[in-house]
This record gives C-alpha cells, structure tokens and sequence, in this order.
C-alpha cells in the first residue's frame, strides 16, 4: 500500500513539473517512476532502515512559521553586518547541546541551525554540535537553546 502511494507521489510530481504532455515523455515518466520504486524496494530489503515522522503537526506547523521570522531577521543582520564599512565579523566555532530524543528531531535542529544566515551545523557528535557563526554574540546561544526547546517540543515520542 506504501509503495502505491508512494507511485502516485512520484507520478503527480512528474507530471506537474513536466508540464509536457505527449505519450513519449509520458512512457519516459513512468518508466523513471518505476525504476525509482525498484529502488526503493531493493533499498528496504538490504537495510530495512526506515525513519519513523512522529511529530506533532500543530507545533511542526508553528516551529516552521516561527523558524522563517528567524531566518528573516538574522538575513537582515547578516546584510547590515557585511554593509557595514568595518565589516565586524567576529567569527567562533562553538559547541550546542541537543536535547532531541529521535534522529529526525535531531535533523531537523541540526539544519534549522544551518537555514539560518551566518551560523553552519560543522559537525555532529553524541549530544552536541559543532556550529560556525559568522558574527558571534553571547545572544548565540540563548538563541540555539530557544530553538532547541522548539524543536524537542514538536517531537511526539512518549518518553521511556
């Protein structure tokens, strides 16, 4: 049943990005479909590896409306920051603790870091990453610990 909707995903991406109509490119389509989901089959039985999503729809809506008036301030900080005459970069690798319980919690703050202007994920290691801020200040990580909170709190997984 996964795999069919996983068909008809592809198909009506395909078809709306395509944009072109005629039976040859439609045969292609299906074909690139189908070769797709060969893969995703022949993946599933070697590892079997499969990332369960238990998130909280609400709060993932609110954590992604959140993150992009974040992303949009610190873009207007990083611009007033390179503008600047004297260009006061203040670069630092530092390290952020995580408190996120699954692997996609853990994703998805490692790259919230990253879409953010003037800070990078460099590296992850058990319970903490290694960032880049273009210009360091002390309100950093008060800041990564806020956006932490967030996204623990989109996770669903009952604790144990």
């Amino acid at each position: 049943m996964r795999l069919v909707g996983y068909a008809v995903i592809l198909s009506s991406l395909w078809l709306l990005w395509s944009g072109i109509y005629k039976s040859l490119l439609i045969m292609f389509g299906a074909g690139s479909v189908l070769l797709v989901l060969l893969i995703t089959i022949r993946m599933n039985r070697v590892d079997g590896d499969r990332i369960q999503i238990e998130l909280n729809p609400l709060n993932f809506f609110g954590y992604i409306c959140w993150l992009m008036v974040e992303i949009a301030k610190c873009n207007i900080r990083v611009t007033k920051t390179i503008l600047t005459f004297s260009m006061p970069i203040k670069q630092k690798l530092f390290e952020v603790p995580y408190t996120q319980r699954t692997d996609l919690g853990q994703v998805i703050f490692a790259n919230s870091i990253t879409l953010t202007p003037g800070t990078v994920t460099v590296e992850t290691e058990d319970g903490q990453f290694l960032v880049h801020a273009l210009s360091y200040s002390h309100d950093d990580l008060e800041a990564l610990a806020d956006m932490d909170r967030r996204v623990s709190k989109i996770e669903t997984l009952a604790r144990t």
